[in-house]
C-alpha cells in the first residue's frame, strides 16, 4: 500500500494561524457535568511537523484552564481534516470538578470540515487529566464543537 500526498495535502503547508471558538459538554463520563467554552489561536507556523497552539477554557461552573501545545493535521482527502493535539496548562476547579492538581494535561482526537475559504467546522473528544501528580487523579472526558476561523481572512 502507497500514500500519496492529494493536492490538498500540499496546500496544508500554505494553511494560515487560526481563531478557534467552540462549545461543548464538560466531563461526560461523570456526574459533575457543565457547559464548556473555549477560543484557541493556532499557529500557521511549523515547529517541524507541528503546529503550536494555546487556548483557554471556561466551564459554567467557573472552571478556568489555561494551556499550549502541538497538533498536527492529517488532512483525508480535500475536505476532512483529522488532528490529535497535545497541550499541558494550569487549572482552576471554580465551583466545579477537582481534577486533583493545577497543572493538567489535554489529549484530544478532532474531526473538522474543511471549506474553501480554509475555515473549519469540527468535533472534538478531549481528556484531561493531571497524569498523576496527585493521588486524586480523576480526570474528565470534553466533547466540543468549534469553528476555526483563518486568520488571513483578517488582513485581506
Amino acid at each position: 500500500m502507497t500514500f500519496t500526498p492529494s493536492p490538498a495535502q500540499a496546500q496544508s503547508q500554505d494553511d494560515p494561524g487560526f481563531l478557534r471558538v467552540g462549545a461543548g459538554y464538560y466531563d461526560i463520563n461523570d456526574d459533575q457535568d457543565a457547559g464548556e467554552f473555549h477560543v484557541e489561536y493556532i499557529s500557521g507556523q511549523k515547529l517541524w511537523i507541528f503546529n503550536p497552539f494555546i487556548g483557554i477554557m471556561g466551564t459554567t461552573d467557573a472552571a478556568v484552564y489555561g494551556y499550549g501545545g502541538i497538533r498536527l493535521d492529517i488532512f483525508l482527502g480535500r475536505r476532512f481534516v483529522f488532528t490529535p493535539a497535545f497541550a499541558a496548562g494550569l487549572y482552576s476547579d471554580g465551583d466545579g470538578k477537582d481534577l486533583g492538581h493545577t497543572v493538567e494535561f489535554r489529549s484530544a482526537l478532532e474531526l473538522a470540515y474543511r471549506f474553501d475559504d480554509r475555515s473549519r467546522l469540527g468535533i472534538s473528544l478531549y481528556h484531561l487529566s493531571n497524569a498523576s501528580l496527585d493521588e486524586n487523579n480523576p480526570g474528565t472526558e470534553v466533547v466540543t464543537v468549534h469553528y476555526s476561523y483563518p486568520l488571513t481572512r483578517i488582513f485581506e
